[in-house]
């Protein structure tokens, strides 16, 4: 990517036909979603519990099919090409997919192996994101034994072993305390400009530390979408939670 032309930069997702739309009977779980996120961009989700963020991260991902409409990775259709698009992401859920059972360093292994690599590349690809992370202060610990920021600095790594295009990340800090949480923070920034990420949140001051751009959502629906600033902007407050709170209606249906 040219950082001079960011006219030219690939739209790495899109909603293709129609805005994207999930529901689960009479449940509105997501409505009319429209977004376009670009090469190398790190951007947020935010909302609080119930906005719809989890559920549009899991149409992203193929984990649920959207009740109408469509969305395009890489030109990969969401509902049709499933299975390209599960080669281009990497995912690292609210709750952990590593063995608790296993070392840091064994559940990277495994992962790279179920991604096709050979024993021999998957150690090497195990000893270099241990580096990359600064993981080997609990590379051989087991899984079980480790802090919680230390079990959500292990999903993302595990994530990234394949190495994805676009790396999707669901509340990455939830359940931290704050010194977990800034230091998760500052390895999230090191992905910046690298690989482009969707976060989701409903930490305000992660959203404004970590993001290029933020989308606000709230009641399944995309309330707003811009930079920390644009949204103050936007909103005619002077700070960044006064904005949320008034383009989120205070929580009002």
């Amino acid at each position: 990517m040219n950082p001079f032309y960011p006219e030219l930069r690939r739209k790495y997702v899109r909603n293709k036909n129609r805005k994207t739309h999930k529901k689960y009977k009479e449940k509105t779980a997501v409505s009319n979603l429209d977004l376009k996120i670009n090469e190398g961009e790190m951007y947020g989700l935010l909302g609080v519990n119930g906005a719809g963020k989890t559920t549009t991260m899991k149409m992203l991902t193929t984990l649920i099919m959207p009740t109408s409409g469509d969305a395009e990775l890489l030109g990969h259709s969401i509902k049709t090409d499933r299975a390209a698009v599960k080669q281009i992401i990497g995912i690292s859920p609210q709750e952990s997919a590593a063995a608790m059972n296993l070392t840091a360093r064994e559940n990277l292994e495994l992962m790279a192996e179920v991604y096709g690599f050979s024993k021999k590349s998957a150690k090497a690809k195990a000893s270099d994101i241990i580096e990359r992370f600064s993981m080997q202060e609990f590379e051989n610990r087991k899984a079980k034994r480790l802090s919680g920021g230390e079990v959500r600095r292990l999903s993302i790594a595990m994530a990234l072993i394949s190495e994805p295009k676009i790396l999707f990340l669901d509340e990455p800090t939830l359940g931290l305390d704050v010194i977990a949480r800034h230091s998760l923070w500052a390895e999230i920034e090191k992905l910046k400009g690298k690989i482009t990420v969707i976060l989701t949140t409903h930490y305000l001051e992660e959203a404004v530390a970590l993001c290029d751009r933020i989308g606000i959502m709230a009641h399944s629906k995309f309330m707003a979408e811009g930079t920390a600033d644009e949204l103050v902007a936007l909103s005619g407050e002077k700070d960044f939670e006064s904005a949320f709170v008034k383009l989120t209606n205070g929580g009002a249906l």
